[in-house]
């Protein structure tokens, strides 16, 4: 039965948290101290011993170039992809690593990956599991951000592995909460939306839940969104009020830990005072804050996610979504009192605060645990895509295989052919994104399918998508003329992309929506034109004798006014995609001639 057991993993920015289905009721586990919290934070000691937890807070500031925090930020990305704020602003020093990766360096000759740090945490988990429980565990359903890429689901997964832990299900966060909330709070055919502030993450998503079915129909968030944010914008007006200037590492720790902890004091009280005994040598300083101040630098950072609010309820609406029944909060930022005054005012809704917001996704992956090893009536979870997929086709084109917020696991293909005579080869290029033009989306991966060369039209190759229950994609094509297959699985580097150009990347589709489809509709058109008029002048000279003057006339100005388009510096695409139709048009007699001679 231990062997079956599968428990649920919260691995946060800020903090962690393990837990288990118990005789049909999920539990959060509480380590040796009745703690059920575990701070994200591993020190490696000068001695070559690692630290974990709380124990690691309380080194971070004697040690903070030691010392990892909100490494959940890190995972999984190249290093060309941060930010000089991203690298800046943590206490350690991040650098390049092999394969364009990032390296957390202590000294010269000590480093870690985020992998590790990450690694070191979730063995804590394993160990406070395995204290709890009674006995060893080898199998976890881990959780991360609707918004994390395949290479950042995959080396979350990797750290998991590398403790001995079998990852059975890779479970969005969102997802997760809903589960929490779902099971024994919520009504049938309720729609449903998740407020997930976390420590560095934020993400929006939007249920459906009917007789046992979570449908998540819309999703938006921003993985470099958080109450890091929150924090660093208290400690930077601290650090502007006192005047000082030139901070070591071990001071802009000591900063923010003050500014956290302000944070947190004036959720509950109207001032709080800041003290920081020697702060710098025998120099010391105080500072008193009110809610009002601290409110008004946070409120910038939280009117982030409106826009993104706005944009998975709009999203939900098109899908035909009833209205917002219920909005959870999940996420320990979301106690804030601005935060939820904001959500208040901005959508109209009061939150279902039934929940602990920083236990409900550990809670969800408990379920979900349950729920896969059977320990909890099998509920239906469907999950999406955040962003389309599809391959670039001739001309430059985004062709969509699997849309967005398409439910997983999915599976879709279309079938392919050469645009040339006598080509040898065809690249199956490897799109995610939302825009029309395969140059403005992010190319995930690429194949090249090899066939035999022939007149246009003549090779016949079949792609295949498929994207399992994390999020992993798997693309497949086929020569049907050889049966001979080509896989590429989008893993670790071939996805590699900064997380916070995801929200960018919706918001730019919807900015740029009209001149997309213009250029769209003149690449189609153009490449229409170009493939009519030479068909024209052919068949003119195999058949045009059969035709009256007139007719002639009229399909040679037909023909005309498409090259007069194509040669305008203007470029028209409504004008262009009119004078193919109407050189279709006046081509129908020729056509139906051409055909007659064929069959002669």
């Amino acid at each position: 039965m231990n062997e079956k057991l599968i428990i649920g993993i919260d691995l946060g920015t800020t903090n962690s948290l393990v837990g288990v289905v118990d005789s049909g009721f999920p539990i959060i586990l509480a380590d040796s101290d009745g703690e059920r919290l575990t701070p994200s934070v591993v020190t490696y000691r000068g001695n070559g011993l690692i630290a974990t937890g709380r124990e690691a807070v309380r080194l971070q500031q004697l040690e903070p170039e030691r010392t990892v925090s909100s490494v959940k930020r890190f995972i999984g990305r190249p290093y060309d992809h941060l930010s000089t704020e991203e690298i800046e602003s943590s206490d350690y020093t991040v650098q390049p690593g092999p394969s364009g990766g990032i390296r957390i360096a202590f000294d010269e000759d000590h480093s870690v990956s985020p992998v590790e740090v990450s690694s070191e945490i979730l063995d804590h988990l394993k160990r406070v599991a395995e204290a709890a429980l009674g006995h060893e565990v080898s199998r976890a359903v881990v959780t991360v951000p609707a918004y994390f890429s395949n290479s950042q689901r995959e080396t979350t997964k990797a750290a998991a592995e590398a403790v001995g832990l079998t990852v059975e299900r890779i479970l969005n966060e969102p997802t997760a909460a809903a589960l929490a909330y779902g099971l024994d709070k919520l009504d049938d055919e309720q729609t449903v939306a998740v407020y997930d502030l976390g420590g560095g993450t934020f993400d929006l998503s939007i249920l459906q839940m009917k007789e046992g079915l979570f449908e998540v129909i819309s999703t938006a968030g921003d993985t470099q969104l958080g109450g890091d944010d929150l924090d660093l914008a208290i400690a930077t007006a601290i650090q502007e009020r006192l005047g000082i200037d030139n901070l070591s590492t071990s001071e802009s720790s000591r900063l923010r830990a003050a500014a956290r902890e302000a944070k947190e004091a004036l959720s509950s009280a109207n001032t709080h005072t800041i003290r920081l005994p020697f702060f710098r040598d025998t120099e010391s300083f105080e500072l008193e804050l009110s809610q009002h101040e601290v409110e008004a630098l946070m409120q910038p950072v939280v009117d982030r996610t409106r826009s993104i609010c706005q944009r998975a309820f709009a999203e939900a609406e098109n899908k035909g979504a009833s209205s917002i029944t219920h909005l959870i909060l999940v996420g320990g930022s979301t106690r804030i009192p601005l935060v939820r005054r904001c959500i208040e005012e901005w959508f109209e809704i009061t939150p279902n605060l039934s929940q602990h917001p920083d236990e409900a996704v550990a809670l969800g992956a408990a379920i979900q645990a349950g729920i896969l090893c059977g320990r909890v009536r099998e509920v239906l979870l469907v999950d999406v895509t955040p962003l389309s997929l599809g391959i670039e086709t001739f001309g430059g084109l985004m062709n969509v295989i699997i849309p967005r917020n398409s439910t997983i696991p999915a599976k879709a293909g279309e079938l392919f052919t050469n645009a040339v005579a006598n080509q040898e080869s065809m690249a199956i290029r490897v799109l995610q994104g939302e825009r029309e033009m395969a140059r403005d989306n992010w190319l995930l991966g690429e194949i090249d399918v090899p066939f035999t060369p022939g007149q246009k039209g003549s090779a016949r190759v079949g792609v295949q998508f498929a994207i399992d229950q994390n999020g992993i994609l798997e693309v497949l094509s086929r020569n049907t003329a050889t049966g001979e297959d080509h896989v590429l699985e989008i893993r670790n580097s071939a996805i590699d992309v900064d997380d916070t150009s995801v929200e960018r990347m919706v918001s730019e589709s919807i900015d740029h929506a009209f001149d997309d489809m213009n250029e769209r509709i003149w690449t189609e058109a153009h490449m229409k034109s170009e493939e009519l008029l030479p068909a024209v002048d052919s068949a003119l000279e195999l058949v045009g004798d059969k035709l009256p003057d007139d007719e002639i006339d009229s399909i040679r100005e037909a023909a005309a006014r498409v090259k007069t388009l194509l040669e305008s510096d203007v470029r028209d695409a409504i004008a262009l995609k009119q004078a193919n139709h109407a050189l279709d048009e006046a081509t129908q007699t020729l056509a139906a001639l051409l055909v007659e001679a064929a069959f002669e």
